[in-house]
């Protein structure tokens, strides 16, 4: 069993330089320790998903630019999330706005390439399956 992951969570991409904070609306008003709970469609860029400093995935076009520029040298650029599939597997046996709840062991993939998961869940109290 993995914890709920909660707004304030901190996660990673592969391709990030630095941990983002994933960032939950109270829409669903289901609270978890004090800050509202995530679904897996809590997988809005700059609105859940924080940038991760700077991205050095070459199948971001800011990068690949910057890197063709650079005459192939791998240059990072700011990292600018590009999320559109909701998080992956989340808890399917809990509901949170009828969208499975938010777990520590879920990923979210970006376009990019990066796999982005949970480092730190907010909380540590309430496990879900």
């Amino acid at each position: 069993m993995g914890f709920q992951v909660v707004s304030g969570a901190m996660t990673q991409c592969t391709f990030g330089a630095a941990p983002g904070t994933l960032s939950v609306l109270p829409l669903n008003k289901v609270m978890c320790g004090g800050p509202p709970a995530a679904n897996i469609m809590d997988n809005k860029p700059m609105v859940n998903v924080a940038p991760f400093g700077v991205c050095m995935s070459l199948a971001n076009p800011t990068v690949a630019a910057a890197t063709a520029a650079a005459l192939g040298v791998l240059t990072p650029m700011p990292c600018i999330p590009n999320t559109a599939a909701p998080w992956v597997v989340g808890a399917p046996t809990v509901l949170m706005g009828n969208m499975p709840a938010l777990n520590d062991s879920s990923m979210l993939m970006c376009n990019w390439g990066g796999v982005i998961k949970v480092v730190m869940a907010g909380q540590f109290t309430t496990m879900i399956p």
